[in-house]
């Protein structure tokens, strides 16, 4: 049994020292439930403009619903994982087509519509419906582990059946909003990775870890793959060439054209898409019968890396030797 006085230290501190984020003023379960979409993936940081001009193009589910794909993938452009934005889209489609566009409380319809698996389902019934479950983020995976001082794989099967348990003994009779968010906050500013503030904690006398910057441990990560991607920028007056993604990556945006390589690119960006490191070469090339000419000043919907390239092969002096690199 997790005393009460546990969970008194962690609200009076997250009262004090919680992070004001625009989707916490807000109880709506859709602007939640956008946020939590972004946030996968995604840092804090990163995804506040983008939460907030969302909002304002796309107010509510029926909104939404009734947006066309290319408009929303082009208010998801530069957030990348784009299929998020496709799932949300399709998901608000259904909530507005089963429910009437109320975003339904209970876990197991929450896990039926796209891009929502275990986390997403519990954050939304977490912070829209102040429901009490554990909402497992990196954050809270690091605090819940050291409070147990929990030294196996937190990403072995094993590892995840132990933190939920030991999540849901650290639950309290109510108030899930702030409980989770407060874990959240401590994992984010004083229990960080590597060597956490200790003496900043409001909770370290229920701590258990005697070596918590070694936990959570998690195995070495995968080798990177490298690759390389030759791509054609092809104009006529004030219009450039495009082509639409076949897929899987990128799906619905537009991208520069696949081209063979040559000598000397015009142009290099290296950018990085979950494992792969891809070195992108543009090179100047003559148009094709197949590409779609789109002005520069209303391009349709691209991933940041071919959005970044046009940006820079528009400056003055475009056919000299650049070169940059885009994280």
């Amino acid at each position: 049994m997790i005393p009460k006085t546990f969970h008194r230290a962690l609200r009076a501190w997250f009262r004090k020292s919680g992070r004001d984020l625009p989707w916490r003023r807000t109880r709506d379960p859709y602007a939640i439930l956008v946020s939590e979409f972004m946030l996968q993936q995604t840092t804090v940081a990163a995804v506040i403009p983008y939460f907030e001009r969302w909002m304002r193009a796309f107010p509510d589910v029926p909104s939404l619903a009734r947006a066309d794909e290319r408009d929303v993938l082009g208010h998801w452009q530069g957030l990348g994982y784009y299929s998020r934005g496709r799932n949300l889209l399709r998901t608000a489609r259904e909530i507005a087509k089963r429910f009437g566009g109320a975003i339904p409380c209970e876990l197991r319809i929450l896990r039926g519509f796209p891009g929502i698996g275990p986390y997403t389902a519990a954050a939304v019934a977490a912070f829209a419906f102040d429901d009490c479950v554990p909402v497992l983020d990196a954050n809270i995976i690091r605090v819940i582990a050291r409070l147990a001082d929990y030294k196996d794989p937190v990403t072995a099967a094993a590892g995840r059946l132990f933190l939920d348990r030991t999540a849901r003994r650290f639950l309290p009779e109510s108030g899930g909003r702030d409980h989770s968010s407060a874990l959240m906050d401590l994992g984010a500013t004083i229990c960080t990775p590597g060597v956490p503030d200790c003496p900043a904690c409001p909770v370290r006398k229920f701590c258990s870890a005697k070596n918590p910057e070694k936990i959570p441990w998690k195995p070495p990560r995968k080798s990177v793959i490298r690759e390389r991607d030759a791509r054609g920028f092809a104009t006529r007056g004030d219009e450039v060439f495009l082509v639409p993604s076949d897929g899987p990556r990128w799906r619905g945006l537009w991208l520069l054209p696949p081209a063979p390589p040559g000598d000397k690119p015009i142009l290099e960006i290296t950018f990085a898409v979950t494992r792969h490191r891809i070195c992108m070469e543009v090179f100047r090339v003559r148009p094709s019968k197949s590409w779609t000419p789109f002005p520069l000043a209303a391009l349709p919907p691209m991933p940041t890396p071919h959005r970044r390239a046009l940006e820079r092969l528009s400056e003055p002096g475009l056919l000299s030797p650049k070169s940059v690199t885009s994280e």
